[in-house]
């Protein structure tokens, strides 16, 4: 590691005095990508092992408001849904091991940084978000930010493994609210479009009619008068969200 990004780590370490002690969040942030559902991780700089965009909560400032400047600082997004989810705080939960073989691999005595050194609880949240709009950009900490399959994940550090399982779980529950909203869907769809982003989100194939008579039970979709002309077979019609949903 760099002396200057050595500098630059321990500046960022040493705000810890601003931080509430042993608390931290963790955000999975989700996107439906080329019929793949992805899922946002970061490589530490030095180790073999990938994490969830992460970071701590200064002694003034919201959980929430700590995990929305995690997102913005890794994909660009700003205004984003986040779900909270599970809060991870099992006395068994271990991430001293891994900071010190961190430590160690970028030339950083560890007893620097004791407070990095003991228990942490985090608080997980999950987001849905639009593939195309997301930026992603490693932090001080980091080698890379970068998308990965939901069923080929690399090596993963600490319990992360665990967090990401609850955030699919949450996800998948609630799928009609996360799916069906403005920010994800184009103006107007096909309700085959539609199922393929469900189908993407629960990784299953579905009945195509038992999901068209679910969905519009909900209520939230308008049918339009247009239809869609890409195609050689009979035109689908095409769809967008109520207004008021």
């Amino acid at each position: 590691m760099l002396e200057t990004e050595v500098a630059s780590l321990r500046d960022f370490l040493l705000k810890r005095n601003d931080y509430i002690p042993q608390l931290s969040v963790d955000c999975v942030v989700f996107s439906c990508h080329e019929k793949q559902l992805k899922v946002l991780l970061v490589q530490p700089k030095g180790m073999e092992a990938w994490a969830l965009p992460g970071g701590f909560v200064s002694q003034n400032e919201d959980i929430e408001s700590a995990a929305q400047e995690t997102l913005k600082e890794r994909t660009g997004l700003t205004e984003v849904r986040l779900d909270l989810f599970q809060v991870f705080g099992k006395a068994s939960r271990n991430t001293q091991d891994s900071m010190r073989a961190y430590f160690l691999l970028q030339g950083i005595a560890g007893h620097e940084f004791e407070w990095l050194m003991k228990r942490f609880v985090t608080v997980g949240y999950y987001a849905l978000v639009n593939f195309l709009e997301v930026r992603p950009t490693p932090s001080v900490l980091a080698n890379s930010c970068t998308w990965f399959d939901i069923s080929r994940l690399p090596l993963l550090a600490f319990d992360h493994s665990e967090i990401i399982r609850s955030a699919l779980d949450s996800l998948r529950k609630n799928l009609d609210s996360k799916l069906l909203s403005p920010d994800l869907l184009p103006a107007l769809f096909t309700m085959n479009e539609l199922q393929v982003l469900y189908e993407t989100a629960l990784g299953t194939p579905l009945r195509r009619n038992n999901f068209q008579r679910r969905i519009l039970g909900l209520d939230l979709l308008e049918r339009t008068d247009k239809r869609y002309t890409g195609g050689a077979h009979k035109a689908p019609y095409l769809y967008r969200l109520k207004e008021k949903r």
